[in-house]
């Protein structure tokens, strides 16, 4: 059985976590190596158990940790080559990632890790390049989707697939405008290379995901512009509008900034 925790979610850290029984995978790791232990410990995985670290992009809420994990534990870094340039190019990340240990993704093409078959797809946003994750392992397809200004063809047929589904709703629109960020950052934020809405999240979902898609966690909140509950409550709204009802057709969660989820067994649909 496939299991799942997400370490962190959102600009203090993003770090999540697949395993089967005899393989493990880590997508991103921008949280500290000493939380992470703590955090893994509780649930009993450790480190060594994470046999591929997949990243996203290069900003340092997804690499904070990157260099110091694959180092340390001796696990190769999966991402494009601009990737991989922007984190050894990233003045906040201390320690970089040993060439021995970069391993170098196409996107649109999928290459098998183990018990995983990893298809990275272009995401929108403004990184040196940011990708989602299309993981099928056990007859499940995960879909892994954050920090995305705007949704593509491509994404939108992604999520179709999806079985299971990591998507950002990073703020409330209304929330944003009126906050005290700089108008500069609110921009970037609202442009289409920034970040996705509640509102545009639920839409997304609403109008793509299949009848086989059990669960959505939506994730990377603002701690500024948004709120767990006004996040569930926007996307369960438009969902309903839809026609589809969370908890009966859909499970529908919010992952935390700061804190392990606990850990969420997948099981596939055949």
């Amino acid at each position: 059985m496939l299991k799942f925790i997400s370490f962190g979610s959102g600009s203090s850290g993003n770090c999540y976590y697949l395993a089967t029984a005899t393989d493990g995978l880590m997508i991103d790791i921008g949280v500290g190596l000493r939380t992470l232990k703590k955090h893994c410990k509780d649930y009993g995985v450790t480190l060594h158990d994470v046999k591929h670290l997949l990243i996203t992009h290069d900003h340092a809420d997804h690499i904070k940790s990157v260099g110091a994990f694959s180092g340390d534990y001796q696990v190769p870094v999966y991402a494009t080559k601009l990737v991989h340039k922007g984190i050894n190019n990233n003045y906040c990340i201390q320690r970089k990632v040993s060439e021995d240990m970069k391993r170098f993704l196409e996107v649109g093409e999928s290459v098998v890790l183990g018990d995983f078959t990893v298809r990275p797809f272009a995401v929108p946003h403004d990184a040196s390049e940011n990708v989602g994750y299309e993981i099928q392992v056990e007859g499940i397809t995960f879909v892994i989707i954050t920090d995305a200004g705007s949704v593509t063809d491509e994404m939108k047929e992604v999520i179709s697939r999806a079985d299971y589904l990591i998507i950002e709703a990073n703020h409330d629109v209304e929330m944003l405008k009126g906050g005290p960020y700089p108008e500069y950052l609110k921009k970037r934020i609202l442009s289409a290379s920034g970040h996705l809405s509640n509102t545009d999240c639920g839409r997304v979902i609403a109008e793509n995901m299949s009848e086989h898609l059990k669960q959505v966690w939506l994730c990377h909140l603002s701690e500024e512009n948004n709120h767990p509950e006004l996040a569930r409550k926007t996307v369960e709204t438009i969902l309903r509008s839809y026609g589809i009802v969370p908890g009966k057709d859909m499970e529908l969660e919010v992952l935390r900034r700061q804190l392990p989820t606990g850990v969420f067994e997948l099981k596939s649909s055949m």
